[in-house]
């Protein structure tokens, strides 16, 4: 990949500051770095927890998808799921209303100072809304040991999970657990072990899961991300990393570009914001999302606009990763 200077990226970059409805893996306003190349607006926007080392692929991808051109599509538009974060069971079906004719829901649980009984409320509250013909899918984001993955997917089982979502932390303990709820025929998603591994083939390899999660960020790129699912070899789900809708864009790029796509995407999180940077935003219509580049509205644009001391963080930021690439060559 060839890339474009420092100076080029710096001139062209928009750091905003999106609040959010509902509190969200700790985050109550995300921030992004957006950037404008030849082939249209991208986003750069690692957790800000992320070191340089891990955010430079996210840089990668970002002057990816704006300064290339892109796989072809397959489709048009994707199917998507609403995303619950851990609020109260009270609180489900407020957060569901905000993800228009989504039939998927996917919820968050093994959140820091929470029980596995309020799992279990949550997620029957999803169960509830969503009825029976629904498909609810739970994300553990790696949060519990061995033992408590085995007892928490025992526990929420009977509420037919579509599947559990990165139950535990490490490869191995992905593949004990699959191997200790097989019987239960509520298949193993993986991310946290694809996104954040050395060795993103590890999971297929030791035959830790049924599915990967793919997201196109973390993974370098749409196009290093389609690699990696080929090689694999196992179903892919694309989701977002709390994108902006210019980020969404680009996860919706990778998921239409996949040979085969038998799951609803983590790509509806837009709607998790009272604000975005595209008016309007990139949020699910019908529980589908339309496939194409997204141009933000100046006014959002300046409306969003992060403080002075935070643009600059970022913008040193982006020095740094971009040192990082040029020096990976």
């Amino acid at each position: 990949m060839t890339l474009p200077a420092i100076e080029e990226l710096r001139d062209v970059a928009r750091v905003v500051a999106l609040p959010m409805a509902t509190r969200f893996r700790g985050v109550t306003v995300r921030e992004a770095l957006l950037l404008h190349g030849p082939e249209g607006w991208t986003e750069f926007s690692p957790f800000v927890e992320y070191d340089d080392a891990e955010a430079a692929a996210w840089l990668a991808a970002a002057i990816d998808f704006g300064w290339n051109p892109q796989p072809a599509p397959v489709r048009t538009e994707i199917g998507v799921n609403a995303t619950v974060p851990a609020v109260a069971a009270a609180d489900v079906a407020a957060v569901l209303a905000r993800f228009d004719g989504c039939r998927t829901a996917k919820v968050k649980v093994a959140e820091r100072g929470q029980s596995l009984s309020d799992d279990l409320a949550r997620v029957a509250a999803v169960r509830a809304v969503m009825g029976p013909e629904g498909r609810v899918r739970i994300d553990a984001n790696g949060g519990w040991n061995l033992d408590e993955a085995d007892r928490a997917i025992h526990a929420l089982a009977d509420l037919d999970l579509e599947y559990v979502e990165q139950p535990c932390a490490t490869v191995d303990e992905l593949a004990e657990v699959r191997y200790r709820t097989k019987h239960l025929g509520v298949p193993i998603a993986a991310d946290e072990s694809v996104r954040k591994a050395t060795d993103p083939l590890a999971v297929a390899r030791a035959g830790a899961a049924d599915l990967i999660i793919v997201k196109a960020q973390p993974l370098g790129g749409v196009a290093h991300a389609l690699q990696i699912v080929a090689a694999a070899g196992l179903p892919a789900v694309v989701s977002s990393a709390l994108d902006t809708s210019i980020g969404l864009a680009m996860g919706a790029a990778l998921a239409a570009a996949l040979p085969e796509l038998d799951y609803d995407c983590g790509l509806g999180t837009a709607s998790l914001f009272t604000m975005d940077v595209a008016a309007p935003p990139l949020v699910p219509r019908g529980g589908v999302l339309p496939v194409g580049r997204v141009e933000p509205d100046a006014a959002l644009l300046d409306a969003a606009a992060a403080s002075p001391d935070r643009q600059a963080w970022w913008l040193a930021r982006l020095q740094r990763c971009h040192a990082a690439l040029v020096a990976h060559g």
